[in-house]
């Protein structure tokens, strides 16, 4: 992924604990897949919620381009009408961000037809799209597969099919559902994605008029209509960013009040939490985590797996927290290949960690000391900013641009909660992070 104009960098002095409430976002995820799904009505979709991060505000940009308007309405609030639209999705943009392909499901059903560059952003692994391909050619499409590119056409309607998955893939998930509600009969998708941000897509698309069955399930069924209509729709709160502090403040020690934290998105995370020495309590609308600085953490070994198991997306930041954690942990990460991306910036560090193919052995507890780290994607941005938030002195996180594109106002968030978190930019000039949107008091 290319690098934006403004390169920013944290500054982050370890040490301490953290304490307060904070409310969590809107859903990255869920967001960009349903701001995708706006342009399968010609009629407004208000959306409430939607995280002031920097690959909304891309997918917003790209949606302009493609011909709908885009209005801001309120806090977190999002106005989008996609009158006539554009099939063909720019380069310079699309290649910034990984979630772009969502959008060729969407413009097939709406168009007939979508020319869009193969995805960029976070280089954590192969990601294929064959899946997705062999889905919508299943559904009647025409798709030619370029060096660089992917030129998608049907011949009139889509028309449904039984499609079988061959892993359960969130944003080939998405795709095919989102094609298949315009499509014409019903389409089967079998092995199908559970993530909460998938229910969240399908929720969206069901208050258009959309019949979906079985969302949250690993067999979605898809009944297609004939049109679809506006809506306004509040996007779920991202248990991803939840996860992400409910780990910081496991490392750190303190007492934090998680507010709209969806814990039942959660499970398996928690109760790593809860096994290696931290104390969490389920509220009714908020999770509250704590640990005494003295109490010891233990290690908990952990796999990643697609819902409902401990999310790929967390393996970056839970590695910062065993890092901390008396013992060995084994770690496996069958999900990518790539994945340990964070590994050369912990040890730089003075993390005990050895890569060992698809898993890494984590020694602890480490001494963790202060240095300039380089970020290279959203979530070892967020692992390496846990590490900075108990080592001793203060770390420069550079690189930081890919953190703002996961977690709305980070730096924001922590120092709300204790954390000392400055921020600079291109020119080197500091400043303290703004509030984050939406904060409580």
């Amino acid at each position: 992924m290319s690098e934006p104009a403004s390169n920013h960098v944290l500054y982050v002095e370890g040490g301490r604990p953290l304490h307060g409430r904070i409310g969590i976002s809107g859903s990255k995820n869920a967001s960009l897949a349903i701001m995708a799904g706006s342009i399968l009505t010609e009629e407004p979709v208000v959306l409430r919620n939607v995280p002031g991060i920097a690959d909304t505000a891309l997918m917003r940009e790209i949606l302009e381009v493609l011909g709908s308007t885009a209005e801001d309405s309120g806090s977190g609030g999002l106005r989008l009408q996609a009158k006539s639209i554009s099939s063909t999705v720019p380069a310079s943009l699309a290649r910034r961000m990984r979630a772009s392909i969502v959008l060729l499901g969407a413009l097939l059903a709406r168009t007939g037809e979508a020319k869009l560059p193969r995805p960029g952003g976070d280089e954590i692994g192969a990601r294929r799209v064959e899946q997705h391909v062999r889905g919508l050619r299943e559904m009647g499409a025409k798709i030619v597969e370029g060096p660089d590119d992917f030129l998608a056409q049907t011949p009139g309607r889509l028309r449904g099919a039984r499609i079988v998955l061959d892993l359960p893939t969130v944003t080939g998930t998405e795709n095919l559902v989102m094609a298949a509600t315009l499509a014409e009969g019903r389409t089967e998708i079998f092995n199908a994605a559970r993530e909460p941000h998938v229910q969240d897509l399908c929720r969206f698309l069901q208050s258009m008029g959309a019949q979906i069955y079985g969302a949250g399930t690993d067999v979605i069924v898809v009944e297609g209509v004939d049109r679809l209509s506006g809506t306004e729709h509040r996007v779920i709160p991202d248990y991803l960013e939840a996860g992400t502090f409910a780990i910081a403040v496991a490392a750190t020690g303190g007492d934090v009040v998680l507010e709209e934290a969806p814990h039942a998105d959660l499970t398996q995370v928690l109760l790593k939490l809860e096994h290696a020495g931290a104390t969490v309590e389920v509220l009714a609308d908020a999770i509250r985590v704590s640990r005494e600085p003295d109490r010891a953490l233990d290690a908990v070994d952990m796999v990643t797996w697609v819902h409902p198991g401990f999310p790929t997306d967390l393996q970056a930041q839970y590695m910062a927290l065993m890092t901390q954690a008396r013992g060995e942990t084994v770690i496996w990460e069958p999900l990518f290949e790539n994945r340990f991306q964070q590994v050369p910036e912990l040890t730089r560090m003075g993390a005990q960690i050895e890569v060992r193919g698809r898993d890494v052995l984590v020694s602890g507890p480490a001494a963790l000391y202060a240095n300039a780290v380089t970020v290279p994607d959203i979530r070892s941005g967020a692992a390496l900013v846990i590490a900075a938030l108990v080592a001793h002195g203060e770390t420069e996180l550079r690189g930081a641009w890919h953190i703002d594109r996961g977690y709305q106002d980070l730096g924001g968030k922590l120092s709300q909660l204790g954390a000392a978190v400055v921020r600079s930019g291109a020119d080197g000039t500091r400043s303290e992070p703004r509030p984050p949107l939406g904060a409580r008091e």
